[in-house]
């Protein structure tokens, strides 16, 4: 049986066995989805007993970007992992009360670690209070101090207009979003659009699979990232895009995604090309064969 299980086809590449070792070129971030404030008085601390109601799943080319966009599908109302939200409180905090949120694990701790990287406490100091390998804390420190480059340049008057092309990609590839850039340098999210479009600096997407496009995909499963090459495969088919509910909470679960699924089988029956975009992994909506394209998007 075992020896049958590794000569199977996967049905990724239809060529590939399941023995092929997998290349994988992009980064995938999972984060639980906890509603703490949906129960007053409950201690927001986690422990060994699950207690998120959903999760949100984002695919970048690199774990700065994948985080970033998994901050933003969790529907918090935070555009990526800096305090660019009027309902964070961390930059609030003492440093006491801000080590605490990193010694106790709890639904924001990721926040504070940003935050106690924003104050200039050194990895060292984060990983003994946490113990999260510091590869990732790295990471986080590299987002943090783009943030504070580009508050700096803020401060001085420096406008995004005045941006090359390499800083827009640099800034992208960190995971910024327009709405952050256009908070930090007060500027509406069109015209932070706009200006990335005048740059040449716009969204591609690329096909989830796993060999690093040595072979062909058959699997329609996008995500965006800002390189070169668009991996879309384009027909002249009628289309309807599916907007799917996010991470599962309280008062929103699987009900909507079973209308998403509905709707998908209903335009397949009718000859239309059905585009699903979705951030939740736990749902059928996300499935790869469920709908004609999959958009894995915050």
């Amino acid at each position: 049986w075992v020896h049958a299980g590794r000569d199977s086809q996967t049905y990724i590449t239809r060529e590939t066995l399941a023995s092929f070792e997998p290349t994988i070129d992009y980064c995938v971030v999972k984060i639980p989805r906890w509603t703490f404030e949906k129960f007053p008085g409950a201690e927001d601390r986690l422990t060994t007993s699950m207690k998120s109601v959903g999760e949100t799943m984002a695919i970048g080319r690199t774990f700065k970007e994948a985080l970033q966009k998994a901050v933003r599908s969790l529907e918090i109302g935070r555009f990526g992992l800096l305090g660019d939200s009027p309902k964070s409180q961390e930059h609030l905090l003492d440093v006491r009360d801000l080590e605490q949120g990193l010694l106790n694990p709890n639904s924001k701790r990721l926040f504070y670690v940003a935050e106690a990287f924003n104050r200039g406490i050194s990895v060292d100091r984060v990983y003994e209070l946490t113990r999260i390998d510091p590869w990732f804390l790295h990471h986080i420190r590299q987002i943090v101090d783009m943030g504070a480059r580009l508050m700096e340049m803020a401060k001085e008057g420096v406008s995004p207009n005045d941006w090359d092309r390499d800083l827009l990609k640099q800034v992208k590839e960190c995971g910024f979003s327009d709405v952050q850039l256009g908070r930090l340098f007060n500027r509406e999210e069109e015209g932070i659009r706009q200006i990335r479009k005048t740059g040449g600096v716009e969204p591609v997407y690329k096909l989830v699979d796993t060999c690093a496009a040595e072979f062909e995909a058959y699997t329609p499963y996008y995500y965006s990232t800002y390189e070169q090459e668009n991996e879309i495969r384009r027909s002249d088919r009628k289309k309807v895009v599916i907007l799917g509910g996010g991470p599962n909470r309280i008062g929103q679960g699987i009900e909507f995604d079973y209308c998403c699924v509905q709707a998908s089988f209903a335009l397949r029956e009718m000859g239309i090309e059905s585009i699903m975009v979705n951030s939740n992994p736990e749902t059928v909506s996300t499935d790869y064969d469920t709908s004609d394209k999959l958009y894995f998007e915050p």
